[in-house]
């Protein structure tokens, strides 16, 4: 198939970057230039997400009597096997529906987004990839987002990954597209982790031993977008 490529932006919200927001990410807004610049490349389809969390979602503290964020864990069951179960970090509240921190940053040039897709929404479960939950016996339908049928709608045979955070919903996104079949990127001159360099480490062996390639904005994966346009 001829080279068909999309761009995620991952989560580029006030509640995961700097000065305020309640998980906010080191770093998060030093990425924005770059995003923007990829943004404006012609990529055949451009997809923003965004975390967007009921009050009462599993992964926050504040929903567990005696948690603290960042610390404690919690098991999680899916609904419909209760033999299937995984553990997942609690956090502080952020990206909470109608509240300022679920927005998208307002230098992100989301102008250029052909959609944005929700995820994090059912308050039973977390999830950290654009795509699904971890559940997968069965899959749990309210944690799977449009983000594949989109993809597979436009023809696209490459994804790009972009945004926050590198260590968790970034890599978790990257993670599934190879999953599903896509030939994946994390551009890492525009990612940033919870977990700072080190966290970042960690996380291109996870993803190279997954077969998804990281590279730079200015190398030749990402020409190759740019020659699309000439």
């Amino acid at each position: 198939m001829a080279f068909t490529p999309a761009l995620l932006v991952i989560d580029m919200q006030e509640d995961f970057c700097p000065p305020n927001g309640s998980l906010a990410v080191s770093g998060g807004r030093d990425i924005i230039p770059t995003i923007n610049e990829l943004l404006q490349l012609p990529f055949v389809l451009k997809i923003a997400t965004k975390d967007h969390h009921p009050h009462d979602h599993v992964s926050f503290a504040s929903n567990h009597p005696g948690a603290t964020p960042f610390v404690s864990t919690c098991t999680i069951t899916n609904p419909a096997n209760p033999a299937e179960t995984y553990e997942t970090r609690l956090w502080p509240d952020h990206c909470v529906i109608g509240t300022p921190g679920n927005a998208l940053v307002p230098e992100l040039d989301v102008r250029c987004a052909d959609a944005i897709v929700l995820k994090g929404t059912d308050p039973r479960v977390e999830m950290y990839s654009a795509f699904r939950s971890p559940l997968r016996d069965p899959p749990l339908q309210s944690a799977v987002s449009e983000l594949e049928g989109r993809l597979r709608d436009a023809g696209i045979t490459d994804v790009f990954v972009v945004g926050l955070a590198g260590d968790y919903c970034v890599k978790c996104t990257a993670l599934d597209a190879a999953e599903l079949g896509f030939c994946t990127y994390v551009v890492e001159d525009a990612v940033r982790c919870v977990g700072g360099d080190a966290a970042w480490t960690e996380t291109v062996a996870d993803l190279e031993k997954a077969g998804v390639k990281v590279v730079r904005a200015t190398g030749e994966e990402v020409e190759r977008v740019r020659a699309r346009g000439k």
